[in-house]
């Protein structure tokens, strides 16, 4: 993913220390960002199958259009990540809408259940899979 750049930046004993750090960063930039995929996609199933009675169209299409450019500045950090020779980070001024966005589709999530929408069962993501 990200090449051993870390582990070559200074001459002393924290060559070792200097990757692990790089390897830990990336791997829970890429955990988060596929958390942030998958709320995103499970909002416009929600949004699809959510009635005039738990939310107005008009809010629904205003959250169609937030999770449309989320999921856009999503794919974009995605891909930056994927590009960059060293581990990378995303500033809280990137990650906060990603966040309450995220929360808007739990609250969205709570209230079909509460009026009994049915809804498509959530896919199991890689993790949940269990061992290949």
């Amino acid at each position: 993913m990200h090449s051993d750049d870390s582990s070559q930046q200074s001459g002393n004993g924290s060559q070792p220390e200097s990757a692990d750090a790089g390897l830990l960063l990336d791997g829970l930039l890429g955990s988060l960002l596929e958390d942030f995929r998958f709320w995103f996609e499970r909002g416009q199933v929600l949004l699809a199958h959510c009635p005039d009675t738990v939310m107005p169209a008009e809010a629904r299409a205003d959250l169609a259009l937030q999770l449309d450019r989320a999921s856009r500045e999503l794919a974009a950090a995605s891909s930056l990540r994927q590009a960059a020779p060293t581990a990378m980070a995303l500033e809280m001024g990137t990650l906060a809408p990603w966040h309450n966005l995220v929360l808007e589709i739990w609250g969205l999530s709570a209230r079909l259940r509460l009026a009994e929408v049915p809804l498509p069962a959530v896919p199991l993501r890689p993790e949940s899979q269990g061992p290949a």
